[in-house]
């Protein structure tokens, strides 16, 4: 590492921390830009949800695949340099991206766009950590990070839902292009020409193993996306993803296990702190992925548009602060883990209990501020600490493979979150939508009077009687349809709760957390650690 300041010698210290803020603040919202407004990007490419949802997850593959890589590239050149090569790059994808309307190409531009991601955000981090002088610099600099992280999805869909709006879905692309350049062209200005790690040549990188791991993760990603949609094991491009998982996986492992200079490292889970990590990361990834139901929920059953919806998470956010802070002090204060851990879980629990009993077809925004909240607190609290947790379970060598690792483990869940919930709207929706329906035909009497309701009110609306009537059925279509919704919101949560609850007794009956010392001091996170 050169002995030349990082910065300029004339910029105050709150100057280059802003802008390392404005540089990773876009590269943060790039990775839920695909899925900011599903509906909109659907519309504008002409595809399923499930493509919009499977182009997310090549990104997440690309970040995952890359980071054990990108390290090298960061070791060999100078971060100017290296900052400059990734912004350009990331300019020119995006520009990519907001020229085209094909899937195939969408698909390839989201993948290059995710191993960019990882030279930036691994120079925003490193930067980050080298700014922070304190004792427990590291520790609020990571909850800060994992918090900025938290909030991604939200503050990219309130911030974009006014131009999706107003102008084409594509244009987002556009947008963001505009947002890279001012941090970019800031830290530049800012920053002398070092190398901020100890320079490494760059020779006997393992692409080999980068070719077996990338393909790997997006035939999971395939699987767990389009297994719903296709029948699973009924159709063929999923049983050929499964086999070329399968296959890749096995030869991929046998290559760490054999080479010199592997991609990551298997003796990582050797350590039995780092395998209860990992796994905690991966079930808090599925209880997180449960909000979305709470999403569906507002604009399926109370019929709210995505502009506030998006405004209601605001409070979410909010939320997201209380938690980090909360985590951060108490990680500085040397609380227990287990203590940590599960006061987040136990506000995780509170918000999907009382999200069970307050699920209904009519009900004021107001009404979940307190909810909202507790469940950002609640990921706030818990993120940053498990995480930290889990790098601190092995020695400081091993540190960039359980980094790697980790990121293996949050992109698996993710993808295994959302197709848990595929999975589990189809079924619930068919049962209660079934069961409804043989209701509905057993008590006729009742069924002639609700379409009578709903006929009457439309014409004292000035309907004509025959578009009435007909419309009186969907009315009544859409009824079933907001309680067959509803009752698979209650299912779903209900399993979330009992799996929180069975999580904390895991926790409760696991003494050797707390004789897990948390040092970070110095590690540092893989390059990308979404």
């Amino acid at each position: 590492m050169s002995s030349v300041p990082i910065f300029r010698s004339w910029v105050p210290q709150w100057l280059s921390r802003l802008t390392i803020v404005l540089v990773m603040l876009p590269t943060v919202m790039l990775f839920a830009l695909s899925t900011a407004n599903v509906s909109a990007a659907t519309g504008f490419y002409g595809v399923e949800p499930a493509d919009i949802q499977f182009s997310m997850l090549v990104y997440y593959s690309a970040i995952a695949a890359f980071t054990p890589l990108e390290r090298r590239f960061f070791s060999r050149i100078s971060t100017k340099e290296y900052f400059l090569l990734c912004i350009v790059l990331q300019v020119i994808i995006t520009y990519f991206v907001y020229n085209t309307r094909e899937l195939p190409i969408l698909y390839i531009c989201r993948f290059l766009q995710g191993t960019v991601n990882c030279g930036v955000t691994s120079i925003c981090l490193t930067l980050l950590f080298a700014q922070l002088k304190s004792e427990h610099a590291r520790e609020i600099g990571y909850t800060f990070f994992y918090g900025l992280i938290l909030c991604a999805s939200s503050f990219t869909s309130l911030v974009t839902a006014p131009i999706i709006d107003n102008y084409e879905y594509n244009v987002l692309y556009k947008v963001m292009i505009y947002v890279f350049i001012p941090g970019a062209v800031l830290l530049l200005l800012l920053m002398n020409r070092i190398h901020l790690v100890r320079k490494v040549p760059l020779y006997q990188l393992d692409w080999g193993s980068f070719v077996l791991y990338a393909p790997l993760l997006i035939c999971l990603g395939y699987v767990l996306t389009y297994g719903q949609q296709y029948y699973w094991m009924s159709d063929p491009t999923i049983v050929w993803s499964l086999i070329a998982v399968l296959g890749l996986g096995a030869v991929f492992v046998i290559r760490q296990i054999f080479s010199k200079r592997p991609l990551i490292h298997m003796q990582v889970f050797r350590y039995r702190n780092f395998i209860f990590g990992a796994a905690l990361v991966g079930l808090l990834y599925l209880v997180r992925g449960a909000f979305s139901v709470t999403t569906s929920y507002f604009n399926v059953v109370l019929g709210m548009d995505p502009i506030h919806i998006y405004e209601l998470f605001i409070y979410n956010i909010i939320g997201v602060i209380i938690g980090s802070l909360m985590a951060a002090r108490w990680i500085v204060k040397k609380r227990p883990t287990q203590l940590i851990w599960l006061a987040g879980f136990s506000l995780m629990l509170g918000f999907h209990t009382w999200m069970y009993f307050h699920f209904a077809t009519e009900a004021d925004a107001v009404t979940f501020i307190i909810p909202l909240i507790v469940q950002g607190a609640g990921a706030g609290l818990l993120m940053a600490p498990i995480v930290l947790f889990t790098i601190s379970s092995v020695p400081f060598e091993l540190s960039q493979s359980a980094a790697a690792v980790g990121v293996f483990v949050r992109f698996a869940f993710f993808s295994a979150s959302t197709a848990l919930i595929n999975f589990f709207s189809l079924y619930y929706a068919k049962i209660h939508g079934t069961r409804m329906s043989d209701t509905i035909t057993a008590v006729e009497s009742g069924l002639q009077s609700r379409l009578h309701t709903y006929q009457a009110a439309l014409q004292s609306r000035g309907i004509p009687a025959d578009q009435a009537a007909k419309a009186a059925t969907g009315l009544l279509s859409r009824a079933v349809q907001k309680q067959a919704f509803l009752k698979y919101a209650m299912d779903y949560y209900a399993m979330v709760s009992i799996a929180i609850l069975v999580i904390m007794l895991i926790i409760i009956m696991a003494p050797f957390i707390n004789r897990t010392i948390i040092n970070v001091r110095s590690k540092q996170p893989a390059a990308a650690t979404f």
